[in-house]
């Protein structure tokens, strides 16, 4: 009996680095694209490096503390679309609401995803379940299609060279380090995420002083790598930062080591009190501010429907550079001429008309006809650039004794040039800051603070779109987005859930916490072998301690990273650091990758691009403002969902090389 054999189908390799939360964009992408594809004479096999799980990879993983808690609502996040009948991804929100999609959770979290809505900030580790979940679900299906196949190499990729129209892959595991071995590829995906990196010149002189007096210092890392053994119960630590990692080794080294936080009223910047469980190590606190990232409005949502940008308009701003270009190729937008006056303006806007809403309209005037006389000064004509109306409006505001002005920028360091008589007054005045927060931010949408910083947190949404469209001057994009906006808004709207505020508060008046005060200055005394901190605002002695922690992620600039991979990138020429120009011409090193396109191809050190080297990331840094971990859930055309539309762009590139054709092609507005 004669039988055909099947002809042999042609193979295309691909190679994934990384296999966190934008490598697993990815994977669910492809498995997406499976699912959509008729039958091909190709087979796209893919391999993912991580020596770390995939779906959670470093950062993410279900068995760290869960004192770690996620910076967005559960309503916020998600690697893949939300799913809409068989599609193999799903939002967290999903995740969360279907109790964990069929996963098998631990009996710890199986009760705390129980007690998630959409307001609750989950854990880290409740996270990498769902991001683990995404992964499997997705590796599956790739797995049963016939022109699919998936494997995950426990290994660190140390080097990717170019070799012809492929790529050779150097890789080693963790249990033979000393053993390379090689995996030839069509293509490859650079999903790195956090990496290690170099000290500062600063850094470098602590650790090595430390390291030649016996005392401890710990340099950036991820909190989830650190030690905190290295804290000794009832001694003083110096901590620099009061950001997330902070606050993350602030709950490990109290909650984690026996102590109470207890209700103690329901009265904002009062809710809590703290038991000490006597385990405790004294903790000396310092930031540039002197104050953590304001905590966030008690919301539902991330940015809540009812924020809206009324002036600043992204699609007019385009619109008008489209008009300008077509005289001018080289015409950009500059954040403080186009964009930071109608931002201001929404900025404005939503807090004095919140105010007349929920407080009451100045006398005078009912809330409509207030309401109208601010669009009237917002809204009148002046010349581009003109900061006229911002002199109109606070002329206008000053006639009401109960309302006070609003100095936006000024929000950002909230002890800027204040002196402290004695560290007493500077521990109170933090007090009174941080309970100011508490009430502010648990008025949510009721409270006018909130809704102004709400509304900034959503021009930033579309100031990060706008720069990784390439219309915003590069120049303009560092020195005054970068290095004087991006603190601001970060200031305000990256801090931590409001619960670790009122956590704070607690702290400090166990005296388990101390600030030390804006501006701090760190050093090491080799004669009482110490390390020190102090602050020039503060009249006070020096504080001092054996133990130093560096509360920050390592540095994201590829030119300090210190991977194995990323040094060989560079080293070989087969990646380049972007550079930009100042207004004096001066050629200048960015903070990530040389790349171009999207998806954004590697550029090598002779500025060509590679026809199968992609990048997703934080290494991206260069070409993008911030580096979101997740995408928005729901409306997938926002900006806020822009890690979806990076990983559909290199699968549909992927397939495109691959030779995979048919109906498959997908966009991040699927599902």
């Amino acid at each position: 009996m004669n039988s055909e054999k099947a002809a042999p189908k042609n193979e295309f390799s691909l190679v994934l680095v990384g296999a966190g939360p934008r490598g697993t964009s990815v994977v669910e992408r492809l498995a997406n694209l499976a699912l959509n594809l008729p039958e091909q004479g190709t087979v796209l096999k893919v391999t993912v490096f991580d020596p770390f799980p995939p779906g959670s990879g470093h950062v993410w993983s279900p068995k760290q503390s869960q004192n770690f808690l996620m910076n967005t609502p559960s309503s916020f996040p998600t690697v893949a679309p939300e799913r809409e009948g068989d599609e193999p991804g799903l939002s967290f929100r999903q995740f969360v609401e279907l109790r964990g999609d069929g996963r098998k959770l631990t009996d710890e979290h199986a009760k705390l995803i129980e007690r998630i809505e959409p307001g609750t900030y989950p854990s880290r580790a409740i996270y990498g379940e769902y991001l683990e979940h995404v992964y499997d679900r997705s590796a599956s299906i790739l797995a049963a299609h016939e022109n699919f196949s998936i494997q995950h190499v426990a290994a660190e990729v140390i080097a990717v060279r170019p070799v012809g129209n492929a790529y050779q892959v150097d890789f080693s595991s963790a249990l033979d380090s000393a053993e390379t071995r090689q995996l030839d590829a069509d293509a490859v995906v650079l999903a790195l995420g956090h990496q290690p990196a170099e000290l500062n010149p600063w850094q470098k002189q602590l650790e090595e002083a430390a390291a030649q007096a016996g005392t401890t210092y710990m340099p950036p890392n991820v909190p989830a790598d650190l030690d905190y053994s290295r804290f000794k119960e009832g001694q003083p630590a110096l901590i620099r930062g009061l950001g997330l990692n902070f606050f993350d080794g602030m709950a490990e080294l109290t909650a984690g080591r026996g102590g109470i936080f207890r209700e103690s009223s329901t009265e904002p910047g009062h809710r809590l009190e703290y038991i000490a469980s006597g385990r405790e190590p004294a903790l000396i606190v310092a930031s540039r501010r002197g104050t953590p990232y304001w905590g966030k409005p008690v919301v539902d949502q991330f940015i809540p429907d009812e924020i809206e940008l009324r002036y600043f308009d992204a699609p007019e701003l385009i619109g008008r550079l489209a008009e300008a270009r077509a005289s001018n190729p080289a015409a950009s937008l500059v954040f403080s001429r186009h964009i930071w006056p109608q931002l201001h303006r929404d900025i404005l806007f939503a807090y004095y008309s919140s105010c007349a809403r929920v407080h009451g309209a100045p006398d005078g005037f009912g809330e409509r006809e207030f309401v109208e006389r601010l669009e009237a000064i917002l809204s009148a004509e002046h010349h581009e650039g003109s900061q006229v109306w911002l002199g109109e409006l606070r002329k206008f505001i000053e006639q009401f004794p109960q309302l006070q002005w609003l100095d936006v920028p000024k929000l950002a360091k909230p002890f800027e040039e204040v002196g402290f008589s004695s560290d007493e007054q500077y521990q109170q005045s933090v007090r009174d800051y941080l309970v100011d927060n508490a009430r502010h931010s648990t008025g949510g949408l009721d409270d006018p603070l909130s809704c102004a910083i709400m509304t900034m947190n959503a021009g930033r949404m579309l100031i990060k779109e706008l720069i990784a469209s390439g219309v915003i001057d590069e120049q303009s994009r560092i020195e005054e987005i970068q290095a004087h906006f991006e603190p601001l808004v970060e200031g305000l709207s990256s801090g931590p859930p409001l619960e670790r505020i009122e956590q704070l508060l607690a702290l400090s008046r166990a005296g388990i916490v101390t600030f030390v005060g804006p501006d701090p200055e760190f050093g090491f005394d080799e004669v009482s072998e110490r390390f020190t901190a102090s602050s020039p605002w503060v009249d006070a002695e020096v504080h001092t301690a054996r133990t130093m922690c560096e509360a920050m992620m390592p540095s994201n600039r590829v030119l300090q990273n210190s991977s194995p991979l990323i040094k060989q990138l560079l080293g070989d020429h087969v990646a380049r650091v972007h550079r930009w120009k100042n207004a004096e011409g001066e050629s200048l090193p960015g903070s990530g990758f040389d790349v171009v396109g999207e998806p954004y191809r590697l550029v090598n050190s002779e500025g060509l691009a590679h026809r199968g080297l992609f990048v997703l990331g934080l290494q991206l840094s260069s070409a993008q403002w911030g580096t979101a971990i997740a995408a928005q859930a729901g409306d997938l055309r926002r900006p806020a969902a822009r890690t979806l539309h990076d990983a559909a762009n290199v699968v549909n590139e992927v397939a495109r090389l691959a030779g995979l054709s048919g109906n498959g092609k997908l966009s991040a507005e699927q599902d």
